[in-house]
């Protein structure tokens, strides 16, 4: 039996419909509130499914697989520290204790939020020394990158630790099951009914010399693509580390939208529009992740390309009646 902890969000869901393609029991460990989440699980099968209050509790005495940790408040924008650090940090604290206790896998979601304005690379380079001089940017890659350091730490010292542990800093991920994700949904999946309606799609200006409007890049990468690292780490017990994970190719969130209206065989439509005054000093243009380390673990799944991603997302979920997975 395995746990997966943020079960009911979007790459967790993902994951758990890929466990139960593969036979194996999951339980949930979620918060479902009232933003329809309880949809990405509609089509699972549930060994039990655990509150998060009540999740140390029910740990006592079971035996786990593995423990998949993707539980998290990873809204950018939140600004309620004691409840982000309880919820980010402490209850992973927790979890890793646990794991390493009875001797249980731990992967764990961290985040490119790590790396904050990328003045500093993004190379996941898990020594003491290099993740000290990363300055994250918001109180939530601030907390992921708390918890990265405390394991990072133990390891460095030799204490003990889980037989497996694998933290996963994701870049931006997009696909199925995003849904409830308000504004942090990817760009994609909000603006797909105006792609689809024929209203314009709104990008931002560029407000920095030789960056072309529309072509601020990041590197997109299909939630399958995430589900299937995991599934591989899950599967290889002597690989342990943290590891971006990333396509290792930054693209632009125009290259992003013209392949949407490929897929949908329409003429782009897409403006630019000024950005808010607020963020344009914190604004990133560029994130790209650099892959060798998983590479050189071993990962040899690949990466899906981005036209081929967002032909995949818009064709088998967004442009039908059920967008769930």
């Amino acid at each position: 039996m395995l746990l997966v902890t943020g079960g009911a969000g979007f790459i967790g869901s993902n994951v758990v419909a890929a466990l139960n393609d593969a036979g194996r029991d999951v339980v949930v460990c979620d918060v479902l509130g009232h933003d329809g989440k309880w949809r990405n699980l509609a089509k699972r099968r549930l060994a039990d499914f655990v509150p998060p209050s009540e999740l140390m509790d029910w740990l006592k005495g079971r035996r786990l697989e593995a423990v998949v940790h993707l539980g998290a408040i990873s809204e950018t924008t939140a600004t309620d520290g004691d409840l982000v650090i309880e919820t980010n940090f402490r209850l992973s604290m927790r979890l890793l204790d646990w794991c390493t206790a009875n001797a249980t896998p731990l992967i764990y979601a961290s985040s490119a939020a790590t790396y904050g304005d990328g003045e500093q690379g993004f190379g996941d380079d898990q020594s003491m020394d290099a993740l000290k001089r990363l300055r994250p940017m918001n109180l939530y890659g601030w907390s992921k990158h708390l918890f990265d350091m405390a394991v990072a730490e133990r390891s460095a010292r030799g204490e003990r630790l889980p037989p497996q542990w694998a933290g996963l800093k994701f870049f931006n991920v997009f696909g199925p099951n995003e849904y409830h994700k308000g504004t942090m949904m990817s760009v994609l999946a909000r603006r797909f009914d105006d792609i689809k309606a024929g209203r314009p799609v709104q990008l931002f200006k560029s407000h920095r010399e030789g960056i072309a409007d529309g072509d601020q890049r990041r590197d997109f990468i299909y939630v399958d693509d995430v589900v299937r690292v995991t599934m591989w780490l899950l599967s290889t017990p002597d690989v342990s580390g943290i590891f971006n994970v990333g396509t290792g190719t930054a693209r632009s969130f125009r290259d992003l939208m013209l392949s949407a209206y490929a897929a949908l065989g329409i003429t782009p439509n897409i403006q630019y529009i000024d950005m808010p005054e607020q963020i344009r000093g914190s604004y990133q243009y560029f994130t790209q992740s650099e892959v060798d380390r998983l590479l050189n673990a071993g990962y040899n799944g690949g990466f899906t390309a981005l036209e081929d991603a967002v032909e995949t997302y818009v064709k088998i979920f967004l442009d039908r009646p059920d967008r769930f997975r």
